[in-house]
């Protein structure tokens, strides 16, 4: 029989938001510690650790009084994070759009009969950059999911862009292959060898 899975840390973040949104209430650590485990699956062992995450990310208020710490969560102030959060998303996909257009225009121009493999290097460096960004706009996006559907629904469809640019960067990576089998007659394996084109590059799915 095996092992039941324990919840992963965003699991254990959204479910402790649930406490602070389903009660309206202001509570100390201690009342933290008792609750979690018992009403959400929490392990007691980490309750600190994941509320301290929440307060980080500025979806728990802090306060001291006197010498203790009160926690309060409101949906109204978790909204207002996420929503900085996705116009910071937004700012860095706008960001890749205008380096994709600058290396457009750079890849147009190493068409017209240069063989500056440095230059056609460079290029497939900067869009294997643009698809790691899109990877890692792709996994900010998936830590948010379950706190609010609506709102990384929106961010999802801004996140469509950056796809759209690595798909017209696979284009024009095969747009430089094909003028070059046409100009010097190379196979395949010669360009993606003296490019330093992957043998298995093709469209992301």
């Amino acid at each position: 029989m095996s092992k039941k899975k324990g919840l992963s840390l965003e699991e254990k973040r959204t479910r402790m938001m649930e406490i602070f949104f389903e009660s309206k209430d202001v509570f100390q650590l201690k009342d933290i510690e008792k609750i979690a485990p018992k009403t959400k699956g929490i392990s007691p062992m980490t309750v600190k650790d994941v509320l301290q995450s929440l307060v980080d990310d500025n979806m728990v208020d802090c306060e001291r009084v006197g010498t203790s710490n009160y926690y309060w969560a409101f949906p109204s102030k978790a909204l207002n994070a996420r929503e900085h959060k996705l116009e910071e998303l937004q700012k860095q996909t706008s960001e890749a759009k205008q380096r994709k257009e600058s290396l457009h225009k750079a890849v147009e121009k190493s068409k017209v009969g240069r063989q500056d493999t440095k230059e056609r290097s460079s290029l497939l460096k900067e869009r294997q950059a643009l698809r790691d960004e899109r990877t890692q706009l792709l996994e900010e996006l998936e830590k948010y999911r379950e706190c609010d559907p609506e709102v990384i629904q929106e961010m999802k469809k801004s996140n469509v862009v950056a796809k759209d640019a690595v798909s017209r960067w696979t284009d024009n990576v095969f747009a430089i292959k094909s003028w070059t089998k046409k100009k010097f007659s190379f196979d395949d394996s010669r360009i993606n060898k003296a490019f330093g084109i992957p043998e298995d590059f093709d469209y992301m799915d």
